[in-house]
């Protein structure tokens, strides 16, 4: 056993005294020793009840003969962090959190490890962890938050309810009213918003249990399904099932297949490429666009459209949305899972179908035969750009309009809600990248200010930030490379004409090239102090986000 290092042998007697003076018997320190990673904390509501899903971790490892070690991992709660400096550190923080989990877990040579997270980028900071230790392991998440206000309100609704006040179709006591119900449970935020996308995304790599995406943070069956983890994990120890034993180019492919028919955040296009370099391999995002264009969205969850996750569970699930993909050969059914089975045998074994067609749709009726997310390129975005194309309202789809330019998201918010923003507007937030910003924040304030004040239809917001995977509307964000990189989007000015066209997968500003190489000859990139010492390192290693905004290896 791996924890022999730590345990085993004449020249590990202090190392034992130390475990004694910790509370463990030498019967415990005779079993597999099992890693717990807990981000549970009192800040973010998906993660304030992670305790009891670790208890519940611990006693099916328990049970399976093993001794589970419990250890905490930071969190940042996205929702919170929005619109001010805080959400600088959100990004960053998956690469934190990645490296204290490898950190821990060498330092402390456990045989195996069991991951709970449940927000944004805890749960892609564990999924790297695991596949750089390749130790066994399964990832549990703390599950769902329940919809608000009679299954009709999430945090989004809160969020545009801000624009309503400015727009005059809100009073500010009412809006306080609505925040107090609209997010009514412990949990990830109630739609397919980025933490649910990659809770949904660990079970189709197979990294998770089934169930792990979709059962709700409230219910028994999530507490029931974290003590199977516990026993799962010892079940893999046992059988020696790595998770690059589980991710192989074929879960790449599954995984992008299940983003595309989910309407997952555009997050994911950071998140999948990082976590998969972990394995070696590599996803661009051309990828994306090639497994878009021939699988079909299936589900119009929050912000798309009017269901949440609980409707998802309720109507098959993960498992269920599978099933609808397979019966047009989308999936490799052949790729290994935690369960310790293929996933073909986990669809068999789970009976695996779709319960509400209004939920899922059957894959020879989809809400669109592409999938949830597009990449557009052009002279402004060579190396890409994404747009959660689902969640775009149709005559937005194709657009032209005229660029207002701000070089940071407090400019850009104070424009939106000071009423300076029209009909026709191309809205550009610029040095909000990986390094501009640093950090690459998310532009949650702004997109949802545009919808609130009734601009969705008309206004398209373009950023080198990202988005909350609750945004909805034409919000294309990732420019890359990034302003702050010498990119040219760092070249639009006010005024300028933006063509966007989402079906052609291009975006162009309509300046000829003379004119581009002549800005290009007298521009010099925006470079915004940066007092964070974490920060500035951060932004000296970070690569751009066509390439997951990683660390430069």
């Amino acid at each position: 056993m791996r924890s022999k290092k730590m345990t085993g042998g004449l020249e590990k007697a202090p190392h034992r005294s130390l475990l004694y003076a910790s509370g463990l018997s030498k019967e415990e320190m005779d079993r597999p020793l099992i890693g717990v990673c807990n981000a549970q904390n009192d800040i973010i509501p998906g993660h304030v009840h992670l305790d009891t899903i670790a208890e519940a971790v611990k006693t099916g490892i328990r049970i399976a003969g093993g001794t589970p070690m419990e250890f905490p991992a930071i969190g940042v709660c996205d929702g919170l962090a929005m619109n001010h400096e805080g959400m600088k550190m959100s990004l960053p923080s998956r690469e934190i959190i990645a490296d204290s989990v490898e950190i821990m877990a060498t330092a402390h040579p456990f045989d195996a490890i069991v991951c709970i997270p449940n927000c944004d980028k805890i749960v892609p900071g564990m999924l790297m962890a695991i596949l750089r230790l390749n130790i066994p392991a399964v990832i549990i998440s703390g599950g769902p938050m329940l919809a608000g206000r009679k299954k009709t309100a999430d945090l989004i609704n809160v969020f545009e309810g801000v624009g309503k006040v400015k727009a005059g179709t809100m009073t500010e006591d009412e809006l306080e009213n609505f925040a107090q119900t609209a997010c009514p449970t412990c949990g990830s935020c109630a739609g397919m918003f980025t933490a649910n996308s990659m809770n949904c995304l660990s079970e189709s790599i197979g990294l998770a249990l089934p169930g792990n995406g979709t059962i709700p943070a409230v219910m028994s069956a999530r507490v029931r399904l974290a003590k199977q983890a516990g026993m799962q994990v010892m079940e893999m120890l046992e059988k020696d099932i790595k998770p690059r034993d589980i991710v192989t180019e074929k879960s790449v492919h599954n995984a992008v297949t299940m983003d595309m028919a989910l309407g997952c955040s555009t997050n994911t296009t950071l998140h999948l490429p990082a976590l998969f370099a972990e394995a070696g391999l590599d996803l661009s995002l051309e990828m994306f666009n090639e497994i878009s264009k021939k699988t079909p969205n299936l589900c119009k969850l929050s912000p798309a459209g009017p269901h949440y996750m609980e409707d998802l569970q309720e109507a098959g699930g993960i498992p269920g949305v599978m099933s609808e993909l397979v019966k047009r050969d989308l999936l490799n059914l052949d790729v290994m899972t935690v369960t310790g089975k293929t996933l073909g045998e986990n669809l068999k074994d789970l009976d695996a179908k779709v319960t509400n067609n209004d939920i899922v749709r059957p894959i020879d009726k989809p809400y669109s035969e592409e999938g949830g997310i597009a990449i557009l390129y052009g002279n402004i975005a060579p190396e890409g750009c994404c747009v959660k194309q689902s969640a775009v309202a149709p005559e937005m789809m194709k657009s032209t309009g005229t660029a207002k330019v701000f070089n940071s998201e407090e400019e850009g918010i104070e424009a939106i809600l000071g009423g300076k923003i029209v009909s026709g507007d191309v809205v550009v937030i610029l040095y909000e990248g990986p390094k501009g910003g640093p950090g690459m924040r998310e532009m949650l304030s702004p997109t949802s200010a545009i919808s609130g004040m009734g601009l969705g239809e008309s206004v398209a917001l373009l950023t080198d930030g990202r988005f909350s995977g609750g945004t909805r509307g034409a919000a294309i964000g990732h420019i890359s490379p990034e302003a702050a990189a010498g990119g040219p989007c760092g070249l639009i000015r006010n005024g300028d004409t933006l063509e966007i066209d989402i079906p052609a997968r291009s975006i162009n500003l309509v300046v000829d090239d003379a004119e581009l190489e002549e800005r290009k000859k007298n521009h010099t990139p925006v470079v915004k102090e940066i007092k964070s010492p974490f920060l500035r390192r951060y932004a000296k290693l970070v690569t751009s986000a066509s390439r997951g905004a990683v660390y430069e290896k």
